[in-house]
């Protein structure tokens, strides 16, 4: 029996972008349309809110510090595989049509389609570029493009990611098949046509809560980012601009876009699972701060995800992340799931909406870029979410840890509530388990010895253990270095 799956993500779209998830006012018919027809997730999570690593996580089921993606331009291990070279591996064609940036090249990437993927149909924002004219290269970077009469739907990358999914669909469609749809839109430059390029004008995002927030009790860094915007009101944070009406716009029109791939979907794959979500969101004013980077609010960090291909009509609102993407493809494929991969299948829970599978959810920061001195360089952060709490330990700053249900807007910093210090340390050692159970690079003492956790002291040996990588399906199992045999149990306690 053939299996199709088709995996389309925008870029930067924060979850209410999308009309079925509460602003009626955002025009996105064919994505709302999606989740009438499967499950639209409340509480699903980006693992890092930065585009390559957040990418790196969805398409390998490990996280950015066990994959080496851990800032934007900076490739993943050799030794890592995508579920593009797992199922190609096994027969299954694989396509990949879209923005990468995973290559550790440039914004663009290197045009070089990886291992595991279909060279026929390989499409990184390189590949385009290089279509364009010097000058059409120049123009397709600026968002007044989007004003000129000349530009037009054929012009724009997104456009041609689905001119060419559509033909990947044509040849495969008597085949099992994995197609990944990456759009770069909404991401800036905004580029849409008429009518998109005006249909927001005048338009206020609704004014929450945080646009008030003066950062009291929060990080430093936070307080660097929102910069001038510290002293405006939300009055002036949330007033209407250009940008923001071309970014909806834009948004409006890779909806556009994805509807076409939808509906040929619906023709000639009619069964195939659909999985639609976003890298992060945009913080659009929020706490002052805007864009993504080093936080866990829920504005980057709740992205919308929506899957079609199980129960219909349904919302899911328990702990939902993109880690366990990649193993969810590979069991609907019908394949066993590697011990190396950090998630969990979603079967379970796309075939009956009412499965719970993640009690709680992880989130990482290293850095958001190796090319940028701005964006605040190096900032380490760790964060765990479940239905109520998030806690957000900034190695190097304040942390945090907000109750959800009585502070939904994450304005009031609990980090030294006492009220609060059950839930708390509980929230804080899952995060802690989560780093050693999947063998962050980074962990350490000073992840666990924080100022308010008195019971947590520093400790050269940390927790004591050994913990090697279990992978056996590409390369040999590790050696135990004491015996130079073949490792019985990966975790194990350390004797020197």
């Amino acid at each position: 029996m053939k299996k199709q799956v088709v995996f389309i993500m925008t870029d930067t779209t924060r979850k209410d972008m999308l009309g079925c998830y509460g602003d009626k006012r955002m025009i996105t018919p064919n994505l709302d349309n999606l989740a009438a027809e499967g499950i639209r997730f409340e509480r699903a999570y980006t693992c890092q809110p930065v585009c390559g690593p957040a990418r790196s996580a969805l398409f390998t089921g490990l996280f950015p510090h066990s994959n080496g993606s851990v800032t934007n331009c900076v490739s993943m291990y050799d030794n890592v595989k995508t579920i593009g070279q797992r199922l190609t591996d096994n027969g299954i064609n694989c396509g990949y049509i879209g923005k990468w940036h995973l290559d550790g090249s440039d914004y663009f990437g290197n045009g070089i389609c990886p291992p595991g993927w279909d060279k026929k149909y390989w499409y990184d924002m390189r590949t385009y570029i290089e279509e364009l004219s010097d000058d059409e290269r120049l123009k397709s970077r600026k968002a007044e493009s989007a004003y000129e009469p000349w530009m037009t739907a054929e012009f724009t990358y997104g456009h041609r990611c689905s001119n060419r999914a559509l033909d990947f669909l044509e040849e495969n469609k008597n085949n099992s098949f994995f197609l990944a749809v990456s759009y770069d839109e909404p991401h800036h430059p905004y580029l849409c046509p008429a009518p998109y390029n005006t249909m927001y004008d005048g338009f206020q995002m609704e004014k929450f809560p945080n646009l008030a927030d003066d950062l009291k009790d929060k990080p430093l860094l936070q307080k660097l980012w929102a910069g001038d915007n510290l002293h405006k009101s939300p009055e002036e944070l949330g007033k209407p601009n250009k940008s923001l009406s071309l970014y909806l716009g834009c948004n409006t029109f890779v909806d556009a876009e994805i509807g076409r791939v939808i509906d040929r979907v619906n023709q000639i794959a009619p069964d195939a699972m659909i999985i639609f979500t976003s890298d992060h969101g945009d913080m659009l004013g929020s706490h002052k701060i805007g864009n993504k980077g080093p936080a866990a609010y829920e504005e980057i960090a709740n992205i919308p995800l929506i899957i079609k291909g199980g129960e219909k009509g349904k919302i899911n609102n328990d702990m939902a992340s993109h880690i366990d993407i990649a193993p969810t493809v590979l069991d609907y494929m019908g394949l066993p799931l590697p011990k190396v991969l950090e998630g969990k299948s979603m079967l379970p829970q796309i075939n009956n909406a009412s499965v719970k599978l993640n009690e709680s959810v992880f989130l990482e920061f290293t850095r958001y870029e190796v090319d940028h001195d701005w964006v605040g360089g190096m900032q380490m952060m760790r964060a765990a979410v479940n239905k109520r709490y998030k806690i957000v330990i900034n190695l190097t700053d304040t942390d945090e840890f907000y109750d959800l249900e009585e502070d939904p807007y994450e304005n009031i910093n609990q980090i030294n509530n006492e009220k609060y210090k059950t839930e708390r340390n509980k929230l804080h050692d899952e995060l802690l388990e989560n780093m050693n159970r999947t063998r962050d690079l980074y962990r350490g003492y000073v992840w666990a010895a924080r100022p308010w956790r008195s019971d947590m002291k520093p400790d050269w040996e940390n927790f004591g253990f050994t913990r090697q990588r279990e992978n056996e399906e590409y390369e040999p199992r590790q050696l135990n270095y004491n015996t130079g045999l073949p490792m019985k149990d990966a975790k194990r306690r350390k004797f020197m």
